[in-house]
């Protein structure tokens, strides 16, 4: 008797002891994944309940919450102080249409269900205790003045303007053109659908700066000129005759301005005018796989490292049938046109952005983040984004020598728009066809910082459904968001 009540009490105790540890893994390490769950409605319901933690920008506010007294209980609705200013990053959170952007990705951290054993504990007696359960504070890197000004220059046109501190990787900018009004998500959605833009369609809701894909025209040349330095093959002073183009695949490929050969041209001087003769030639001697593998370590062929939704960024590189590809063989791709960046070439302004930062931090290629830090809702800084080396891209002569050539194209080349008095300023310009006679896709990437130190932003704009020239239509704007970072205090 007393070894079958052994039996009994042991099998007891063996249940007891499942029930503990599931009900401790559902409550706890389990909670967040099922949080993540949008499609969980009993969980999307409940989690109106939580005092959501704040979005901030330092001391500015991005997202915080309304209180609404439904059936005797308290539920918590988010607003967005700041529209549109910030809305491709924030994102939204809704009762009817789920989430999107920070709101989304960090929606654990947000609701307090991302935290340690101790603090989900504390959590709990709070609970019991009748106290809301309230989120962590989440703070960004986004500096809103230069967050305005690239709205302002922007205007009604579609495209976007991505901006990095190139010493750390911070992102400063990111604006999405159209963009639309969070607060309008939940019952005004009609609104946003019906936003319009200089493009069709404006898909308002696209975040455009990480998940827009264009080609990247000439801006592609400095990742070319990267792999020519860094092969050992071209050298700056590297020479070459143009007859005003080059022959690809037995085609014709001209220069932009099909009126000026320049003869007998060095590589510097080819950046700086933005030759594409020159560069189709070193495309076709490298072969396309050089030139791509330099590109990942750009951060090609990958999501670029950021916070927001994976959904929300999209990877660079070479498209086939709407798909990430790297070619097998070296002749499955046009090399020469891909070189100044046509081919089935498409990249993210973020992408192109990093880019820039990577030549401006003397070739080292940084995660970019926008969350600064998480701090809990008594006041403690839970977790902090420490800046991190990805990749060396190229060289530190590579990164030397090319950032001397983009100094040359802003002193006196092709994007001359975007100098700035007191400032280092480097730059490519980039003016892609789309196919529609006369509308081209533009582009102006860039690095600047102080005359003597080193470079404190890097930035990628592009415009789309253009007349004319990235050197007139991207570059001022680049240069009007670089000086508005340039003389901000968050930047020094």
């Amino acid at each position: 008797m007393n070894r079958q009540l052994a039996r009994v009490a042991g099998v007891a105790m063996s249940l007891l002891v499942v029930l503990v540890v599931a009900t401790t893994y559902w409550q706890t390490w389990a909670r967040p994944s099922l949080a993540e769950r949008q499609d969980n409605e009993i969980q999307r319901v409940a989690q109106f309940e939580i005092k959501r933690g704040p979005i901030l920008d330092e001391g500015t506010v991005l997202a915080r919450n309304r209180e609404r007294e439904v059936g005797g209980r308290t539920l918590y609705f988010r607003r967005y102080p700041q529209g549109g200013l910030t809305a491709h990053v924030v994102g939204y959170s809704t009762a009817g249409r789920a989430r999107a952007g920070l709101e989304r990705s960090l929606n654990g951290v947000l609701t307090g269900a991302d935290r340690d054993l101790g603090s989900l504990v504390q959590q709990s007696l709070d609970e019991l205790g009748g106290k809301p359960i309230v989120g962590d504070t989440v703070v960004t890197t986004l500096d809103l003045d230069a967050q305005r000004v690239a709205y302002e220059q922007l205007g009604s046109r579609c495209g976007a303007v991505a901006a990095i501190d190139p010493r750390t990787g911070r992102v400063l900018v990111m604006a999405s053109s159209p963009t639309y009004d969070p607060n309008l998500v939940e019952e005004r959605f009609g609104e946003i659908e019906r936003i319009t833009a200089d493009c069709a369609p404006s898909a308002a809701l696209l975040n455009r700066a990480s998940a827009g894909l264009y080609a990247p025209g000439s801006t592609f040349k400095v990742v070319t000129a990267s792999a020519a330095l860094d092969s050992g093959a071209f050298e700056p002073s590297s020479t070459f005759d143009d007859p005003g183009y080059c022959i690809a695949y037995g085609k014709r490929v001209n220069n932009f301005d099909t009126s000026r050969p320049f003869g007998r041209i060095d590589l510097a001087t080819a950046l700086q005018y933005s030759v594409n003769s020159v560069f189709c030639n070193i495309g076709q001697k490298l072969g396309a796989q050089r030139i791509l593998r330099t590109a990942g370590r750009f951060g090609f062929y990958e999501r670029p490292p950021l916070e927001t939704p994976d959904s929300e960024r999209l990877a660079s590189g070479l498209y086939r049938d709407g798909e990430l590809w790297f070619p097998e063989r070296n002749q499955d791709v046009d090399a020469g046109r891909m070189a100044f960046g046509q081919e089935r070439l498409l990249v993210t302004p973020l992408q192109m952005a990093t880019v820039a930062a990577t030549i401006g931090n003397g070739g080292l290629h940084r995660r970019t983040y926008v969350v600064e830090k998480v701090v809990s809702p008594r006041g403690k800084t839970t977790s902090r984004t420490t800046p991190e080396v990805i990749d060396r891209a190229v060289k530190p002569t590579t990164a030397r020598d090319i950032g001397d050539m983009m100094v040359r194209a802003v002193q006196g080349g092709t994007g001359t728009a975007a100098q700035i008095s007191g400032a280092r300023v480097g730059g490519k310009t980039g003016t892609a066809e789309t196919g529609v006679a006369g509308r081209n896709t533009t582009w102006f990437i860039a690095f600047a910082g102080p005359e003597g130190k080193r470079a404190s932003v890097a930035i990628a704009v592009v415009l789309e459904n253009q007349t004319s020239t990235g050197g007139a239509t991207a570059a001022p704007i680049a240069r009007e968001v670089m000086q508005a970072l340039l003389s901000s205090g968050a930047n020094t």
